[in-house]
């Protein structure tokens, strides 16, 4: 017989058994189960009302106050449709009388003091009647419980019996042979290749210890053959990592510096030969930046290191070495499981210096827009002066074209100036604490006359008594009229955006909603990306596609999140969210 099948049918027996005693098990304990809810389920509502009602009787003093009036109805009608027990509705109807004359105001205070008495018994009753049927109930529970529980023991009890006996005496004939696989394989990973097994019959394990035989017979003739290709390979890796023009650091599961190549060590004023083969945690505790690079979180932002005799900007990656399917590394425990880390130092100087020009050169540009700019619109001022000369229809409108066009050009450059603020780190923030809902109701006015003119309701949900934000006020309210802006643009005529703000643990949460077509999907994760515009149907006019991008900035410089929900056809709601002012006092 093939040990498939003897398996088989092993685990086929195990698994009737199993299937049996938990078959057996799960009808006693459903009818535990059953028991239990039928105590609960009849008898705890009545005693919460009765509880609630003798709360309200003892903490007002007659009369009863107009509230602990409408409190006691409610527990009294809810008492009303939870009668379960034999005589609770007589005493439930005894205690709505009582109550009416409670609340009675013709009523003279005696017979109220009186018929508060009578309600009190009444409660009372019902909850003696209650807590019998607890009582009488739970006993019938425990009963069924202790009966269950001793079908249940039996059962376990024989079936333990069952399976010692089957777990002892079926296992042998695999036992066995498994023992030698063992040793053998740890003989081949002492790698000695010269282990043998010798099995006899004709079944699987016979036909694996041939199979074996053939692995340590390659295995030796690859120990004998395969050494000094794989020395000139090492070799071969060593020269390519040393040549490469980035630093490069190589360090082990164990945090051993498995390589080291000549830039690294120029960067980190380290003598290669000698730090190979150290322990990185001893090293980066004499050489701060290593220790700032093994310790690195956040890959985003460029590392700043003096080479080259000038400040130098490299892009840190991490990466870790793991053991590929098939390869045997000795100093792994398992393959797929991570055998090191290679940090890699990119020098992005270049484009550093690229990027800080482009910068300065938009600053520049922009900067010098705004003077003729703002030259034309106070040009284009005077021309609707009258008193210049008056124009006719055709001219007007021209003039309005171009005094819209003009607006647009010079929000672009001041979205220029501001992003370029926020490149050169140069962006300066003026923190103070302040009302959140004061800085709603400046963007909205800000937004105003522009909502008006399209008939378009601006609308604020928000409390009074919110905790203060520590924020630049100028610049978060700028972000929030940048959203109402956007949600301006893409709202029809007659209808309505909202502004809310709300308190949300520590945070402080600005949204602003509109009505419009909505975003698709596809868009929202890069509407907060540099210059990104979503695509219109030529019936709103776009940005520059720095709006967005710089609220990003503003609200994470000052510790803040910012997202977006939206779906087609139900609108749009941007969001941001700052720290309290209570944040920072707790902390």
């Amino acid at each position: 017989m093939k040990i498939k099948t003897k398996l088989y049918l092993g685990f086929g027996f195990l698994f009737v058994m199993v299937m049996l005693f938990g078959a057996f098990s799960l009808i006693f304990v459903n009818k535990i189960s059953t028991s239990a809810k039928v105590v609960l389920k009849d008898n705890y509502k009545t005693l919460q009302y009765t509880r609630n009602m003798r709360a309200i009787l003892d903490e007002n003093s007659l009369p009863l106050s107009e509230k602990a009036e409408v409190l006691f109805t409610k527990q009294l009608a809810g008492e009303q449709k939870n009668l379960t027990e034999q005589g609770e509705a007589e005493a439930v109807h005894k205690l709505e009388a009582a109550f009416k004359q409670i609340v009675d105001p013709a009523l003279a205070v005696p017979l109220k003091q009186s018929a508060l008495r009578e309600a009190r018994r009444q409660i009372k009753l019902i909850d003696e009647l209650n807590m019998n049927a607890i009582v009488r109930k739970n006993g019938a529970t425990q009963a069924a419980v202790d009966k269950a529980t001793l079908y249940i023991i039996f059962s376990a009890s024989a079936c333990f019996l069952i399976l010692l006996s089957f777990s002892v005496n079926f296992p042998g004939f695999v036992a066995n042979p498994l023992k030698e696989f063992s040793e053998a394989l740890k003989e081949i990973s002492k790698k000695n290749y010269k282990q043998r097994l010798q099995f006899k019959g004709h079944d699987e394990f016979s036909e694996l210890a041939t199979e074996f035989n053939v692995m340590a017979a390659k295995l030796n003739h690859w120990e004998n053959s395969s050494l000094s290709e794989i020395s000139s390979e090492k070799l071969r890796i060593e020269a390519i990592i040393e040549h490469m023009q980035d630093a490069i650091i190589g360090v082990n599961e164990r945090n051993e510096f498995l390589f080291l190549n000549k830039i690294a060590g120029q960067l980190l004023n380290l003598n290669v030969k000698e730090t190979i083969g150290l322990n990185a945690s001893d090293v980066m505790n004499k050489n701060d930046l290593l220790k700032k690079i093994l310790q690195m979180e956040s890959l985003e932002k460029p590392l700043k290191i003096y080479a080259d005799n000038k400040e130098s900007y490299f892009q840190l990656e991490r990466r870790q070495i793991l053991v590929p399917a098939g390869v045997s590394v000795q100093e792994a425990s398992s393959v797929g499981q991570a055998a090191g880390e290679v940090y890699i130092l990119k020098n992005i100087t270049r484009y550093k210096e690229l990027d800080e020009a482009k910068t300065n050169f938009i600053a520049t540009v922009s900067h010098e827009l705004k003077t003729p700019i703002s030259s034309i619109k106070m040009s284009l001022k005077l021309m609707e002066d009258e008193r210049v000369g008056v124009m006719n229809s055709e001219q007007k409108e021209l003039t309005q074209h171009i005094k819209e066009d003009c607006g647009r050009l010079l929000k672009i450059t001041s979205e220029l100036l501001d992003l370029a603020q926020v490149e050169t780190g140069n962006l300066q923030l003026n923190f103070v604490k302040t009302d959140p809902r004061k800085i709603a109701i400046y963007a909205m006015d800000a937004v105003r006359f522009q909502a008006e003119q399209r008939i378009i309701e601006l609308e604020l949900i928000s409390r009074n008594n919110l905790p203060q934000v520590n924020v630049d006020t100028e610049k978060t309210a700028w972000v929030l009229v940048n959203f109402l802006s956007n949600a301006l643009r893409y709202s029809v005529e007659k209808s309505r955006i909202v502004v809310q703000v709300i308190e949300n643990g520590h945070q402080i949460e600005f949204s602003v909603r509109d009505f419009g077509k909505g975003i698709d999907e596809q868009y929202q994760k890069r509407l907060f990306e540099r210059y990104f515009q979503v695509p219109t149907d030529g019936n709103n006019k776009s940005g520059s596609g720095l709006g967005l991008a710089i609220s990003k900035d503003f609200i994470e410089a000052q510790g803040g999140n910012i997202w977006v929900e939206s779906a087609i056809g139900e609108g749009s709601r941007f969001c941001f969210s700052l720290p309290s002012a209570s944040k920072f006092l707790l902390t």
